[in-house]
């Protein structure tokens, strides 16, 4: 399908305020064997506060090699500036991001974050965990959150050391939302925008379990973006979006 490269290639907006990365996987032929295929699709807010999908990309496995394709592949597209790129903290995908667009901000997503957390914790202590954990990213300001989180090292820090090593290693890409107002922040501090979209997808390819080509898979993703796109009519972000590069 002609239209299908078309759409993939198409120029870009010079600017996205926020602009989502992630992947889902399918089941794909290759060689007589049945192989998972990741397409990576990149979810763009623009300076109109619509969403849009800005492309997908095919690959056998996640590297930051193929992160910075991605990212060169936008760049090529006109895209010049992304304010604050959200993710879930995949290996390499920071720096393949400011590799290309340097003055991006990254969010990790403090839902993927509390799920990794509470892996270490039994059922017995899980609720109280949470609760402090809520304690920290629920915080009102930078400031309160990172007296939240102190609070919680000394009550939890000695029976389940690794959840907030994970927190201090990566505590200044998960706390970008501090700096926003709340609208901004509820929408930027989870990838469940792209999340919600890539459900909608497997709607739309439930009946299928196996794709034949890359080419395959391409087609019912545009066809499912074509009409997942036709419900996003009113903005998702209001107010002036150029603040958020401030």
């Amino acid at each position: 399908m002609p239209e299908v490269n078309e759409w993939q290639n198409r120029p870009l907006e010079a600017i996205y305020p926020v602009v989502f990365f992630d992947g889902i996987v399918f089941n794909s032929r290759k060689d007589n064997k049945i192989v998972t295929k990741c397409v990576y699709s990149v979810l763009g807010i623009n300076m109109e506060g619509q969403k849009e999908i800005l492309g997908t990309w095919i690959s056998e496995n996640e590297s930051a090699s193929f992160y910075a394709s991605v990212c060169a592949d936008l760049k090529n597209r006109g895209v010049k500036d992304i304010f604050i790129a959200c993710h879930d903290n995949l290996t390499g995908l920071c720096d393949a991001i400011n590799s290309v667009f340097p003055k991006t901000k990254n969010q990790l997503c403090i839902v993927h974050q509390i799920r990794n957390s509470c892996k270490f914790v039994p059922y017995k202590d899980l609720k109280a965990v949470c609760a402090d954990l809520k304690k920290i990213y629920g915080a009102v300001n930078l400031d309160d959150a990172e007296f939240a989180k102190e609070e919680f090292r000394e009550k939890w820090d000695k029976k389940y050391p690794n959840i907030l090593k994970s927190w201090d290693k990566n505590w200044a890409e998960l706390t970008v939302f501090f700096e926003y107002p709340q609208e901004i922040r509820k929408i930027i501090y989870t990838t469940n925008a792209i999340e919600g979209y890539h459900r909608m997808v497997r709607k739309f390819t439930k009946s299928k379990s196996i794709f034949h080509t890359d080419d395959s898979i391409r087609k019912v993703i545009y066809m499912s973006v074509t009409e997942i796109s036709k419900k996003w009519t009113c903005r998702c972000v209001t107010g002036d979006l150029h603040t958020l590069s401030l």
